[in-house]
């Protein structure tokens, strides 16, 4: 299975619970060190927060995962994130809750109904999307052949990533995996040269 669900775009949530706030923030993301960005940044802008608790996961087979409960109590915070994850059944997201202590403890089962509750909230305001596990073609041909391979190109559902037109032309586009058309069509012309890899 290629398919996967993820979320569209940037979303928030919010919860309050006896002075404390969670602020949650559900991103796309496709890789461990996009993911360290993302907190190294939010740990930036909410310097005055206490915990910036996270939870991943990656791939279209969802086997990559982690949770991170940044010092609250152990499975108080990053498990009950990851839980949201699973319900929805998303995958390629980041989720991190930040939290401004509000000087009340709010006990383990407070922690966990309060990370749980903002993470969904934001999961909630999100748009879910299904999409494909994408392939990286290059395709290297000669000037003479360009309007042929160009022809192909736009006629199939493919993003033109780098194009260089010198002496010899090459081109990198992404497709679905599942699409094997392109291929096809472009191995019937003498001389080009294909290279695929799975993104």
């Amino acid at each position: 299975m290629s398919h996967f669900r993820t979320i569209l775009q940037t979303s928030e949530g919010f919860y309050k619970e006896k002075g404390s706030k969670f602020l949650a923030f559900a991103v796309p993301c496709k890789t461990e060190e996009e993911a360290k960005i993302y907190l190294h940044q939010w740990r930036k802008e909410h310097h005055q927060a206490v915990h910036v608790c996270y939870a991943f996961r990656f791939g279209s087979d969802k086997k990559l995962y982690r949770a991170s409960d940044d010092g609250e109590p152990s499975n108080s915070a990053g498990p009950p994130i990851l839980g949201q994850i699973q319900s929805f059944d998303l995958t390629n997201i980041l989720v991190a809750v930040v939290r401004y202590y509000g000087g009340t403890n709010l006990g383990v089962g407070g922690l966990i109904n309060a990370y749980r509750t903002a993470s969904k909230e934001a999961l909630e305001q999100s748009e879910i999307v299904e999409l494909e596990d994408e392939q990286e073609i290059t395709i290297s041909f000669t000037y003479e052949q360009m309007p042929q391979v160009m022809k192909i190109v736009k006629s199939q559902p493919c993003k033109i990533i780098t194009q260089s037109f010198e002496v010899a032309c090459v081109l990198k586009v992404s497709l679905p995996l599942s699409n094997s058309t392109l291929q096809a069509q472009l191995q019937n012309l003498d001389g080009v040269e294909l290279e695929s890899v799975k993104v």
